[in-house]
C-alpha cells in the first residue's frame, strides 16, 4: 500500500480560500535525493503570488512553499551527505514546485543543509528563501565590500531584514526604509540610518550608495537609480526593469537587473555559519499550523508584517487519515519573536 500524506494545495487559481488540505502519496527519493519530513515551512510572497496566478514559473501539482526545515527520513542512491535522523533546512527546487506546504518533501541532496546549530525548526525555515535571495544579491550580484553604502528598501520585511544583517556583516553602512513604527526593530538589526518611506521621499535625503536591494519596484526603481554612485548596482526583486531605466543605468556604468533566487548550498552554507554563530537571525511575525495556511497568507498579503510566517506541522497531523487536521480552525498564531540580531 502507497504511503499517503497530508498537503495544503490550490486546486485552481483564487484568494487563500483555495488552500485546502488533500491527501497525496508521499514522495520517494530518487537518485542524488533525499526525503525530508517536515516539521515548519516558511511562508513567502512568492507563494501568494503563486496561489492567486497559478503557476508563475513551472508547472506543479498546486503545492506551494519552497522554505522548509525538518529530518531526513530517506535517502535515495548515491546520497552521502546526509543520513536518516539529520536535521536539515533549504528551499529545495525553486522554482520548480516542489511543495513545502506538506509532511514530507523529495528535493536534491545538494539544496539542503545541517540545520544552524541553536536554532529551532520554526527559525530555520523562515531563512533559506529570503536569506540566499539577500545573499546572492548583495555577495554574488552586488560583490558587496566593507565600507560600501547599501540601501534596503523594505527593511523590516522578509528579505530586507535578514539583507541588512547580512550586509552589517559584511562591513557596510547600512540604510533601511520602513514605516516610522518600524525603525527601532530595523535600527536593532544593525541598521545606520532608517528612513520613514511614508513621510519622506528617500531620493531627497540619500546620495553616494553603492548597492540598492528594491524589493518593491513601480517607481521605486528610478528613485533608487538617482541615488546610486556611477558603477554601482541595482538589484530589483518583484518585477522586471524597464528597457528605459537598464539604459540609463549602462549609461553611468551601474549595473542593474531583476534577480530571481537560486538553490546554492555554497551560498546555503554561509548562511549557516552566520545563523550558528548569532549574526543572523529571522524575525518570525507569527506561526500558524499547516491547516491554517490561508490565514497565514491572509495576514501576508496585507504587507503589514515584520520579518517572516512560518507554518508548523504538528506531529498529530501525521495520523493515518484526515482527521488529524479537524479542530484546528481559530487556533490563533503564536508570537514567536527572537532577540534582536547585536548587529
Amino acid at each position: 500500500m502507497t504511503a499517503r500524506m497530508t498537503a495544503v494545495a490550490f486546486a485552481e487559481p483564487g484568494g487563500p480560500e483555495v488552500l485546502k488540505a488533500v491527501e497525496r502519496e508521499r514522495p520517494v527519493p530518487g537518485p542524488a535525493e533525499v526525503l525530508v519530513r517536515v516539521h515548519a515551512a516558511g511562508v513567502n510572497p512568492v507563494d501568494w503570488k503563486t496561489r492567486a496566478a497559478g503557476a508563475l514559473f513551472l508547472p506543479g501539482d498546486g503545492v506551494v512553499g519552497w522554505d522548509v526545515s525538518g529530518v531526513v527520513e530517506a535517502v535515495g542512491l548515491g546520497v552521502t551527505l546526509f543520513r536518516p535522523g539529520d536535521e536539515v533546512y533549504g528551499m529545495p527546487g525553486f522554482p520548480r514546485m516542489v511543495g513545502g506546504y506538506a509532511e514530507y518533501v523529495a528535493a536534491p541532496a545538494r539544496h539542503f543543509a545541517p540545520k544552524p546549530a541553536g536554532l529551532d525548526h520554526v527559525h530555520a525555515a523562515a531563512l533559506p528563501l529570503a536569506a540566499l535571495t539577500a545573499w546572492q544579491a548583495l555577495v554574488d550580484m552586488a560583490a558587496l565590500k566593507a565600507g560600501q553604502r547599501v540601501l534596503v528598501h523594505a527593511a523590516a520585511g522578509g528579505v530586507g531584514h535578514l539583507a541588512v544583517q547580512i550586509a552589517k556583516a559584511y562591513g557596510a553602512y547600512v540604510i533601511g526604509t520602513a514605516s516610522a513604527g518600524k525603525h527601532a526593530f530595523v535600527r536593532g538589526l544593525g541598521a545606520d540610518e532608517v528612513i520613514d518611506y511614508t513621510a519622506v521621499d528617500f531620493a531627497s535625503v540619500v546620495s553616494d550608495v553603492d548597492v540598492v536591494i528594491d524589493p518593491i519596484s513601480g517607481d521605486y526603481q528610478e528613485r533608487s537609480l538617482s541615488v546610486l554612485r556611477d558603477g554601482g548596482t541595482l538589484i530589483t526583486l518583484s518585477a522586471r526593469q524597464t528597457e528605459a531605466l537598464t539604459s540609463a543605468a549602462t549609461a553611468r556604468s551601474i549595473r542593474s537587473g531583476f534577480m530571481l533566487v537560486e538553490p546554492d548550498r555554497r551560498a546555503l552554507l554561509a548562511i549557516t555559519e552566520l545563523a550558528a554563530n548569532g549574526r543572523l537571525r529571522a524575525h518570525v511575525d507569527a506561526v500558524f499550523p499547516l491547516a491554517d495556511a490561508a490565514r497565514a497568507h491572509e495576514l501576508g498579503e496585507t504587507g503589514r508584517t515584520t520579518g517572516k510566517l512560518v507554518l508548523t506541522v504538528d506531529p498529530l497531523d501525521r495520523r493515518d487519515g484526515f482527521d488529524a487536521l479537524d479542530g484546528l480552525d481559530g487556533l490563533d498564531p503564536l508570537d514567536s519573536r527572537p532577540p534582536r540580531p547585536a548587529g
